[in-house]
Order: structure tokens, then C-alpha cells, then sequence
């Protein structure tokens, strides 16, 4: 066991080679060489300053933010996307990892263009797609023999840029031709200057994507990312200070390799720009094939590409992928729009970072022990930064990163693909739910932020399901639905009930159904539901409206009326839905055209407002939307009809509603239940209210209610609306 260990860390790399060298070399690149004098030109030293310490302090952050969570988990190949994936789910990991791994991959070819460019600048006869395809070709096949031997070539390229940085401190004055003829030149903005030089300071992600070859990912990934970025920060400060004691404002601006001049040996500097180029493009081409690897590993691309060779896994098939979407990127030619939306990317997956490890710090989960503690402020900050600085480089490009990483969220949740770990997601839910709960009890009900809470009391819902889609079609995703099914006589254990409920919970689900479902197993039915009626819920966010359905062709049952008064007098409402084989199952699973939801009022009626906000919540979801309402009243004489019309007329107009009214009158009607059974055939759905049962005595309510449904026995689709919550149900018609 002791040898398999021991093979298992060949070709494993510690803090210097595996996390440091890569991150400081992606760092010290082109935009070092090549656009420092530039911005000092343009903005003067102080705001060239404020321009490092801005950008390096939203990379430090996130470099602490990396360094808590990789010291809180193993860290393995993938880098940014395992670290997302394992903290926000497969789904958020995916959607910030594919366009991540596009920008590693193109961000080869945006290198090897830099690096064309500034060879054509010495040998102008050579195309520049020949200079980046050859240099690719060189690149690839170093990536492609191991790691291992890229990493040692970094070293030399490491090597190489600090000897270019020493020349450039040793050197002096530039020579007198460099600063003759000063013309006048039209200055660049600061944070048009600020979004050329912050991708300069974004080579923190070199060191994390390699973190499936580290030795020990946490304690490097920590310590070498910390270390590049303070390093990277000393270094761009100090070059525009010594810059500026030599070199005047214009010349900055006109000579991109100034500091060729100042150099003690001159040489070096296009050498180190050759090798900062290199550099960070043979990171990038090892580090994108790691990511796709994770990703291919996880099932978010096809699982060959994920397979790896050798001891140290490499991902070579992974490698081919990325030197052909690299080659196309050269073959392109000019990438500097494609160099905004990469830097997208990157800034992306940073500010993903700092949100997981703050939110991580504010949960505070026992899980959450990170040896490297980063306050969660500091990576919320960190967050904020990113995303400003997204819109303050490029507001398009922004919105464009993020309509793609919504695409991509949107295929895996289709897909429904599940990671085998668990993720800070349910911890998330369960803080800001707790909080919302506590919110919500500190206030009492009122009609305007009214919606329904349904608890419906059923059998299986897949036998019952216009039941459901009812529950539904009234909430749609603006509050809860509790489903419970009792389950009587049947000696079922824990695990069973769980199993019933999970399968249940996927149907609902895979029918656009949000819903909790709850199986008990009782002895009693009734006892258990009114139980049920009285207890379940916590808090605000307890149902206040139950959903029964009617037994059909069964008299009223005392079993029945015992729950029906349970809720009323348990305050909540209550709504008895009729059905018919063709009814409510037929009607709630089309797209109602041309047709109408009958709502039958009184002034009288104490359920007339509540029926209404039932209607209008109807006809805002999808499958009621083109459903008309009709507000139908019963008068008792012709003299009451116009000020009972002249009523409802006003009322619609405050209420914003659109709805036909009809009004018929008491002797052509020999009470509500006939007036139903007569007008409301062609209906969808109807709509009708219920007595209070508190004056009546309990026979007397049952035989009433018994009258109800024999004298609409005709109606296939009846909504019996009894109102028992203490709520001014006008108030939401209220201007």
C-alpha cells in the first residue's frame, strides 16, 4: 500500500512548479512588456498605480477566496470548474466550466497571435498565421509528451523573464533618438486603460486548472496563488516608477517596447516577451484540456475525451480537442474582440469563485473548515469586483458571457444530470428560507400579499392528478403546494414511505410540478387528515387554503363534513372540487380557448372576493390564459338590477379586471344551485360559494350541502369555495 502511495505522487508537482511558475508566468506576459508604458503614458503614475492595486486587489481576493476553498476540499483535475461544480452543483459547474474551457482554448490561440505579432515586428516577411501555427505545433507537442516536461520548460521561461526584469532595473536612460520629435497625442481614458491592462493580473487561473497534478492541492493552490499575485503586484508597480523617472508621457504612448531601450541588455526584453508569450500559452494549452477532462469526466461532454495516459493521467485525447479549437482561433487571425469576451470568461469563473467561498463563510456549515479562513465579506467583495469590472471593460461582451452560461444551465437541468456529491445549494436554501420564515412571522396576513398556501389531502396523485394541476395552475411557482397522502391499514416501514414519496416527488417534477409530497400511514383517515388540517406547516408559511376532492355519485359522508368543518374552523379555506371522468382531468391538461371560469357572487356571499382572486390567479398561469371570466349574479327583483350592474361595473374598473358580468333574476331562478344547474353548462370551470356553517347545525349544513351538489349534478367541473381565513378578501380588488 505504502508503494502504491508512493507511485501515486510520480508526477505530482508541489507550490513552485505546479501553482506558482504557471500563475506568475501568465502574469509577467504581454501586456508586462508591451502596454505598461502604454498606460503610464496615458493615465500618469498615480493613476497608473490606482490602476495595479484596483486589479490585483479583486485577484488577490479571489486568490484567497481559491485558497479557502481548495484547503476545504480535495482539489482535483478540473481546477475553477471541480471547485464550482462540488460548491454550487453540476448544473452552475457546468454552465461557468464549458465557456471557461473555450476561453482557455482560445486564449492559446490569442497568446500565440501576441507572440506572432511581436516576431513580424523583426521579421516582417513571415505571415503571422505561419509563425502561430508552427509555434502551436511546437507547443502542442510538449503539452502532449507530459506535463512534466512543460512545466520544466516553464522553469527555463521563468528564468528567462527574470533575467529580462533585472536587465530592465539595471538599465538607465533611453537612448536620445527614443526622445526627440514630441508630437501631440490624443490620451486614452482611464477605464478604457483600465480594461486593456486588468487581463494582465487574471493568471491566477494557470496554477488552479493544474490542480489535479498537485502533490498537495490545498496547501499549494493557497500559498503559490497568493504568492503570484503579490509578486505580479510588486513587479507592475515598480516598472511604471522606474518608467516614469526616464521616459516622457508620449514616447510612452508611441513606443510599445520602450523598455528594449532602457534595458542594460537589450536583447532580453523581446526574449522575455517571446517567452511570456509562450508561456502563457503552453499554460493555457495545458490547463484547458485538464478542465475539459473534469467536465468529460462528470458526463457534461462525451466520456472518451476525459480518458487519460500514463501515471500522471494525462489528458491527451482532451489535448487534441484543444489544439484543433486553438488552430482554428490562429486561422482567424486578428482575436482582439475575441481577447474581451475570454477575459468574460475568466472574470466569470472568478467572481463564481468568490460568491461559493462567501457564501461557504456566511452558511457557516460544520463542513466548512477551511484551513486558509477568508472572511466572507472580503469574498463577496470579491464577487462585486469581478462583476464590475465585466461592465466596465466590455457591458456587451458581459451580457453575452451570461446569456451563454444560462444556455448551457438550461441543457444540463433538461439533461437532468445529478454529481454524485453534495453542494452548498440545499444549505443555501436552508439559511435564506430560515430567514424568510422569521421575516414573514414578525408580520400578520394581509389581503395584499395574499396567495395561496394549498395543502391538498389526496389519494395517489397520479390517479387524482386534475387535483394537482389544479393546486397548480392557482399557484404557479408563487407558493407552496403540500401534497399528502394517507395511506390506512397498511403496515408500511420508513424506508418504504420515503421510497413512495421520492417516486411520487420525480412525477411531479417530470410533469412541471413543483410540490412537496408527504405519505402517513394512519389507522384512521379522517383523524389523521384533520390532524394534519390543525398541525402541519411551520410558522407564516403554514397552508391557509385546503384542496378536497368531492366523492362522486356518494352521498355526503359524516367523515366528510367532520373535515370539511375541521378546516373552516381551523381559519383556513377550503375548496371542494367536483369532477366528472371528461371534467376537470380533461379540462386543466388543454389550453383553454374561447371558453370561461363562472363565478357565481352575492353581495351576501362572504366567499365572493376570495372566488374572484381564485379566478383572476386561474387566468395568469398558461393553461388558463386565454379562459374568460364571467361574474354571474342572482337578484331579487328588476328594480335591483341596475344598481347591482352599475356595482360590478365600477368594481371591475378599480379591481383592473376584465370580466363579463350577468345578472339574472330570483323568480326566473328558483335558487343559486338551479341557477348553476341552468347557466353555467358551457363553462370550463364554476366557481360557487358555500354558506358559513356556523349558524347552521351540523345535520342541517350536511343535508344543505347535500342539496348543493344534487342540484348542479350536471356540471361536470364545480368549484365549492368555502372562506375561513380571517383575511378582508376586498382588499385586493382595493385601489
Amino acid at each position: 500500500m505504502a508503494k502504491e502511495n508512493e507511485n501515486a505522487q510520480e508526477g505530482k508537482f508541489g507550490t513552485f512548479k505546479g501553482v506558482f511558475v504557471p500563475s506568475i508566468l501568465t502574469i509577467f506576459g504581454v501586456i508586462m512588456y508591451l502596454r505598461t508604458g502604454w498606460v503610464l503614458g496615458n493615465v500618469g503614475l498615480f493613476q497608473t498605480i490606482l490602476i495595479v492595486v484596483m486589479s490585483s486587489t479583486i485577484t488577490l481576493l479571489t486568490g484567497l477566496s481559491i485558497a479557502a476553498s481548495a484547503t476545504n476540499m480535495k482539489v482535483k483535475a478540473g481546477g475553477t470548474y471541480y471547485m464550482l461544480s462540488r460548491s454550487f452543483g453540476l448544473e452552475t459547474g457546468a454552465a461557468i466550466g464549458v465557456p471557461l474551457y473555450f476561453a482557455q482554448a482560445l486564449g492559446v490561440s490569442f497568446y500565440l497571435a501576441g507572440f506572432a505579432e511581436s516576431v513580424r515586428f523583426y521579421f516582417p516577411e513571415i505571415p503571422m498565421q505561419v509563425i502561430g501555427v508552427v509555434t502551436l505545433l511546437f507547443l502542442a507537442f510538449i503539452a502532449f509528451k507530459s506535463a512534466d516536461l512543460a512545466l520544466r520548460a516553464q522553469i527555463f521561461i521563468f528564468i528567462t523573464i527574470i533575467g529580462s526584469l533585472i536587465s530592465f532595473f539595471l538599465g538607465g536612460e533611453p537612448n536620445e533618438d527614443w526622445v526627440m520629435g514630441e508630437t501631440a497625442i490624443s490620451k486614452v481614458p482611464f477605464w478604457a486603460v483600465f480594461a486593456v491592462f486588468f487581463p494582465a493580473v487574471t493568471g491566477i487561473e494557470a496554477g488552479v486548472a493544474l490542480s489535479g497534478n498537485l502533490r498537495n492541492p490545498g496547501r499549494s493552490l493557497a500559498l503559490g496563488t497568493i504568492a503570484a499575485v503579490l509578486v505580479g503586484t510588486i513587479v507592475y508597480i515598480a516598472i511604471p516608477v522606474f518608467l516614469d523617472a526616464y521616459v516622457p508621457a508620449d514616447i510612452l504612448i508611441k513606443e510599445p517596447l520602450i523598455m528594449t531601450n532602457i534595458a542594460a541588455v537589450g536583447f532580453l526584453i523581446p526574449l522575455g516577451l517571446w517567452m511570456a508569450s509562450l508561456s502563457s500559452g503552453l499554460g493555457a494549452l495545458l490547463g484547458g484540456p485538464r478542465t475539459l477532462q473534469a467536465l468529460a469526466r462528470d458526463g457534461v461532454v462525451p466520456s472518451f475525451i476525459g480518458k487519460g495516459e500514463g501515471a500522471a493521467d494525462e489528458p491527451r485525447r482532451a489535448t487534441i480537442v484543444t489544439f484543433a479549437i486553438a488552430l482554428v482561433g490562429i486561422l482567424l487571425g486578428d482575436l482582439d474582440e475575441i481577447a474581451k469576451i475570454l477575459s468574460m470568461f475568466f472574470l466569470t469563473a472568478y467572481g463564481a469563485l468568490n460568491l461559493a467561498a462567501g457564501i461557504e463563510g456566511f452558511i457557516g456549515n460544520p463542513s466548512w473548515r477551511p484551513s486558509i479562513r477568508t472572511p466572507w465579506v472580503l469574498s463577496i467583495a470579491g464577487f462585486g469586483g469581478c462583476i464590475a469590472c465585466m461592465f466596465m471593460i466590455a457591458p456587451g461582451a458581459t451580457f453575452m458571457a451570461g446569456l451563454l452560461s444560462i444556455f448551457i444551465y438550461s441543457i444540463m437541468r433538461k439533461r437532468n444530470l445529478r454529481g454524485q456529491w453534495s453542494d452548498i445549494r440545499r444549505s443555501l436554501y436552508q439559511t435564506l428560507g430560515t430567514q424568510m420564515i422569521y421575516k414573514l412571522a414578525q408580520g400578520k396576513p394581509d389581503a395584499k400579499s395574499w396567495r395561496p398556501q394549498i395543502l391538498l389531502l389526496t389519494g395517489s396523485p397520479k390517479q387524482r392528478w386534475h387535483l394537482v394541476e389544479l393546486a397548480h395552475s392557482l399557484v404557479h411557482g408563487e407558493g407552496l403546494i403540500s401534497i399528502i397522502v394517507i395511506v390506512v391499514n397498511q403496515d408500511l416501514t420508513e424506508e418504504r414511505l420515503g421510497s413512495m414519496e421520492e417516486s411520487m416527488r420525480q412525477f411531479a417534477t417530470k410533469q412541471g410540478v413543483n410540490c412537496l409530497v408527504e405519505i402517513y400511514s394512519e389507522d384512521d383517515f379522517i383523524q389523521s387528515a384533520k390532524s394534519i388540517v390543525r398541525h402541519y406547516g411551520i410558522g407564516p408559511m403554514s397552508p391557509n387554503t385546503v384542496i378536497l376532492g368531492q366523492p362522486t355519485e356518494k352521498p355526503v359522508s359524516d367523515e366528510l363534513l367532520s373535515l370539511m368543518l375541521s378546516v373552516y374552523h381551523s381559519k383556513k379555506n377550503l375548496l371542494l372540487v367536483r369532477h366528472s371522468n371528461e371534467g376537470l382531468a380533461a379540462a386543466t391538461k388543454t389550453e383553454h380557448k374561447g371558453k370561461r371560469i363562472d363565478v357565481w357572487r352575492s353581495d351576501k356571499d362572504h366567499n365572493s372576493s376570495l372566488m374572484l382572486a381564485l379566478a383572476f390567479l386561474l387566468k395568469t398561469s398558461t393553461e388558463w390564459v386565454r379562459t374568460k371570466i364571467s361574474i354571474r349574479s342572482i337578484v331579487e327583483s328588476k328594480e335591483e338590477e341596475e344598481g347591482v350592474e352599475n356595482f360590478l361595473k365600477e368594481f371591475l374598473k378599480k379591481a383592473r379586471m376584465k370580466a363579463e358580468t350577468v345578472i339574472y333574476h330570483r323568480p326566473d331562478i328558483e335558487g343559486l344551485a338551479t341557477g348553476v344547474n341552468a347557466y353555467s353548462q358551457g363553462a370550463d370551470l364554476v366557481l360557487v360559494g358555500l354558506k358559513r356553517p356556523d349558524d347552521m347545525s351540523k345535520e342541517a349544513y350536511k343535508t344543505y350541502l347535500q342539496t348543493m351538489i344534487d342540484k348542479t349534478a350536471t356540471i361536470p367541473r364545480l368549484l365549492f369555495v368555502l372562506a375561513g381565513e380571517e383575511i378582508d378578501f376586498n382588499e385586493i380588488f382595493e385601489e
